[in-house]
């Protein structure tokens, strides 16, 4: 079941409300002693995160299917970058990381129990059978808060963010589990930023045919201007034009360019907590992330949903170039700081997982 986007949340009543977890949707199939964790495009996960398949098995009954999200808590909330990390190749690797840095699994719906497919059965139903399921379920297994009363579900938009949560789902109490659809309803949190153009990446079409994504770059107490993500939602023309419209601030871009020398820099920038681009893509390996360096002249804004660390979490939304702005005036403390939440209220006191150092590319 899928969600669709919504600037607020849904007036009246006849609705449930959730956190939205910023982890990887899973479904949970367990027949006996066989459990399969299942991604949202039907891929195996076992082999990443092993250390939940007995914790699972301890907490489900014998068949059952459960829909969730795979998470892990870091000393500031949840922590996304450690996630990706666990995609490794490496089952040593991803053997040593589940030790270090465990994941936990966060329950919300349920599709199945024994022979029975629960999925016409309203959510009201699934939920309730859901809770007398878990009732006993001890970490990293945890049952999604929920609610029906809008005015705390507010509350968890504003608070539960500071955790690293995305925003607030809303479901129809009465609704089926309808594979595939759009039913739920997710309200995120979005900002807007104005930024620098420090560079840009061609398109997958080729170098010189389109401009693929622009890099933007945000200042720090310091004035070390710090890669913070990408803007790439343009249309085909607005990618055409860009080619002629950011040529003359390529020319001679290099010579005094705040990035000019990551290459060599990258070792100690990742240890000072510095981003820049050109680093490689732990999602896709493939993926050609070579960039072309622009003279930082020209300040945008763009839209975000919030920070994980020191960058964007996800991609950031163009809005509309700032020419009225100087980009030295581009820096952090623009951006609206989230006081941090306690997740302990969500997965009960816990130790800190220890921190974990990636190891360079190629070791």
């Amino acid at each position: 079941m899928l969600s669709s986007a919504a600037d607020a949340l849904p007036e009246g009543d006849g609705w449930l409300f959730e956190p939205k977890w910023d982890g990887f949707r899973t479904l949970v199939f367990r027949d006996g002693e066989e459990i399969l964790l299942q991604s949202r495009d039907g891929k195996p996960m076992n082999r990443y995160f092993p250390e939940l398949l007995g914790p699972l098995a301890a907490a489900l009954p014998q068949r059952c299917v459960v829909d969730g999200e795979v998470v892990i808590v870091g000393n500031r909330g949840l922590d996304f970058e450690a996630l990706l990390l666990r995609i490794h190749p490496a089952a040593s690797r991803v053997q040593l990381l589940a030790s270090q840095i465990p994941a936990s699994f966060v329950a919300w719906d349920l599709l199945a129990r024994g022979d029975e497919d629960l999925r016409d059965v309203a959510l009201g139903v699934r939920r309730e059978r859901l809770e007398e399921l878990l009732a006993s379920a001890r970490e990293p297994v945890h049952l999604s808060p929920a609610t029906r009363d809008r005015a705390v579900a507010e509350d968890w938009f504003d608070r539960f963010e500071g955790a690293g949560l995305d925003g607030v789902m809303a479901k129809r109490l009465d609704a089926p589990y309808k594979a595939g659809e759009r039913t739920m309803i997710k309200v995120k949190h979005r900002r807007s930023a104005d930024c620098v153009v420090a560079g840009f990446r061609w398109h997958k079409n080729g170098v010189g045919t389109k401009v693929g994504s622009l890099l933007l770059g945000l200042y720090d107490d310091e004035n070390a201007l710090h890669h913070v993500g990408v803007t790439a939602a343009f249309p085909d023309a607005v990618r055409r034009q860009l080619v002629v419209e950011l040529a003359p601030l390529r020319q001679d871009a290099l010579a005094d360019h705040p990035w000019r020398d990551w290459a060599d820099a990258q070792a100690d920038a990742t240890a000072k907590g510095q981003r820049l681009p050109g680093a490689s893509s732990r999602w896709n390996r493939g993926k050609d992330l070579n960039w072309e360096p622009l003279r930082p002249t020209r300040v945008c804004e763009v839209a975000y949903d919030h920070m994980q660390g020191s960058r964007f979490r996800h991609a950031a939304q163009f809005v509309r170039w700032r020419p009225d702005k100087r980009p030295q005036d581009c820096r952090y403390d623009q951006l609206e700081v989230t006081p941090a939440y306690e997740l302990e209220r969500v997965f009960g006191a816990r130790p800190a997982p220890r921190a974990v150092r990636q190891r360079p590319q190629g070791s």
